[in-house]
């Protein structure tokens, strides 16, 4: 029971997190990522698939209804973003002695563990690799 409690803080603390950057997108707009994507010869289209990292995925996290497919698409909205936008600073210190990258640490590592664990008990669908 305890670990099925656990796998649902984990899921609600990630894809909670996760959704107001997904909220973020849709409000303000895809602009800032299509200069990015630009920036490297990617279409600009391609920032639509930013919606499934940051609303879609947090949303299948938080019900537990396809959990893990949810966790592998947060996980590649991070490593895109690490690779397009953060990788100078993969080695990196910030100004208040943390890693540079911890929030997108978080939000890999956090991810990698929910799409390990599955979704538990505790949720809206069937978790297929328990």
């Amino acid at each position: 029971m305890s670990e099925d409690i656990g796998k649902l803080v984990l899921r609600l603390s990630l894809g909670g997190l996760m959704l107001f950057h997904g909220l973020h997108t849709l409000l303000n707009g895809l602009a800032p990522l299509q200069a990015i994507l630009a920036a490297h010869n990617i279409p600009e289209n391609a920032a639509y698939f930013a919606y499934l990292g940051g609303l879609v995925a947090p949303i299948l996290i938080i019900v537990g209804l396809f959990s893990r497919v949810g966790a592998v698409l947060v996980m590649l909205n991070v490593v895109i973003m690490l690779v397009l936008a953060d990788f100078p600073k993969i080695a990196s210190i910030a100004s208040d002695g943390s890693y540079a990258l911890e929030v997108q640490a978080f939000y890999f590592f956090t991810a990698l563990a929910v799409s390990l664990l599955g979704a538990g008990r505790f949720s809206a669908g069937p978790d297929h690799f328990n």
